[in-house]
């Protein structure tokens, strides 16, 4: 069921769609409304602006009365947020490793391996469960649109189990069986990227939606990485690519080669990286969900506005960088530079990177506040790569911003504004959540 709800007395409404809610894009990317409302309606966003013109905008949208009234109390409403990397799928945890990271023993990839153990040897009933619990966990955060990756299998099996139960609970599934090299073909790499690129991709394409790769030393080689991205996409599969994690390499230009819609990590970037990532975006810019912040404010060489899903007229867009600040925190590890991305006039997302290893939290609103903390982000610019930059990531134009017409994906924060995911950090902010129009309990 989805009732017709009005949010009244919002504080702060953050749209990310300017030109909707009559808000001029160069002064205001992120498009604020004060003394706001909200209407949602059939799932939908159908009515959002200035609380002064309410009454004639819902009897223009609905005719009637809302079915529910909520009354905001001057708190802040964001989009909700659009988590665009996780790796939900898996069994067990890495404490222990964890405690052995912080005594001093430096973060490697093959940790992963464990868990991919753990992840072979347990039940279907057991991986729902843990999806299932990690989910409303994220949703309790605020969190309404999540990608999920496979990736802890590493057989044709497990992976197609993988992303069969991630299909059940989101359509943003992500095949990712060139995850590491598993131990039974160590020193067989090549012979590993055959498999991922023919049985394992034939038996999980069809519950997924795109293809990514580790392309990592230690990983993936680019050219590994090339196979399993050219023969993902043969099959239909938009690209995604793990690259600047550990080190720089040549990832990144990979991705955005391949027309990635996002590579993810980009900690460690050079000047071509860099270079190639804001260029991807030249004579382009994201329009649905707005413009980002740092790409007009901050100089970058994009035009405000392309069609309504954020492509060029050509139908083709550039690649995210979507940072994962929680890795960061986690490994003690240098954080990504986000000013030089979007000073240079790159598209960034914010997304947590939940997984037991490296980043073992599902918090948005805690990647928001490492964003602006230790990232140099400003308040909008978080806000809007956690929401706008993700939904970008993940090429949807329904989801990260509440213009009329877009998915009811509604955050109400116990705050007066955004500023306060930063600013108080470690707090429960989220007040209620509605997803696709319906309250999440």
């Amino acid at each position: 069921m989805h009732p017709a709800t009005l949010v009244l007395g919002i504080g702060e409404l953050t749209t990310n769609a300017p030109e909707a809610v009559g808000v001029d894009p160069v002064d205001d990317p992120t498009g604020v409304v004060r003394d706001a409302a909200l209407l949602l309606d059939g799932g939908r966003v159908a009515w959002a602006g200035p609380e002064r013109a309410c009454a004639a905008g819902v009897e223009e949208v609905l005719g009637r009365a809302p079915d529910r009234v909520v009354e905001a109390e001057g708190r802040a409403v964001v989009p909700g947020f659009v988590d665009a990397h996780t790796h939900l799928v898996f069994a067990g945890d890495r404490a222990a490793e964890f405690e052995a990271r912080m005594a001093g023993r430096p973060y490697e990839a093959g940790g992963i391996r464990s868990t991919v153990a753990a992840t072979r040897a347990a039940s279907d009933d057991v991986l729902r469960a843990g999806l299932a619990r990690h989910l409303d966990e994220a949703a309790r955060q605020g969190t309404t649109t999540v990608e999920v990756k496979s990736g802890y299998g590493l057989t044709v099996a497990v992976e197609e189990r993988s992303v069969r139960l991630a299909r059940e609970v989101t359509p943003e599934v992500t095949f990712l069986g060139a995850h590491v090299v598993p131990a039974e073909y160590a020193g067989r790499a090549d012979e590993y990227v055959d498999l991922v690129c023919g049985d394992m991709l034939a038996a999980c394409a069809p519950h997924s939606r795109w293809v990514d790769v580790f392309c990592e030393t230690g990983a993936f080689t680019p050219e590994q990485s090339r196979r399993v991205l050219e023969a993902g996409a043969a099959a239909g599969l938009g690209v995604r690519v793990h690259a600047g994690q550990l080190g720089p390499g040549e990832g990144v230009r990979l991705a955005v080669e391949l027309g990635a819609a996002a590579v993810d990590h980009c900690t460690y970037l050079t000047d071509d990286d860099v270079a190639a990532l804001a260029g991807s975006w030249t004579d382009a810019g994201p329009a649905t969900g707005g413009t980002s912040p740092g790409a007009t404010s901050r100089g970058g060489t994009r035009p405000d506005r392309t069609r309504p899903d954020g492509t060029r007229p050509d139908g083709t867009t550039g690649t995210v960088a979507t940072l994962l600040p929680g890795v960061e925190f986690s490994t003690r590890q240098p954080y990504p530079d986000a000013r030089r991305l979007l000073d240079a006039g790159a598209v960034v997302a914010l997304a947590s990177d939940c997984n037991p290893g490296s980043s073992y939290t599902s918090s948005m609103p805690l990647c928001v506040a490492l964003a602006v903390r230790e990232m140099r982000m400003t308040v909008a610019e978080a806000v809007w790569a956690a929401t706008a930059g993700g939904a970008l990531a993940l090429r949807r134009d329904d989801v990260g911003h509440l213009a009329p017409g877009a998915r009811a994906d509604v955050v109400l924060l116990d705050a007066p504004s955004r500023t306060h995911l930063a600013y108080r950090p470690g707090v429960p902010l989220v007040a209620a959540v509605w997803q696709d129009g319906v309250r999440v309990p």
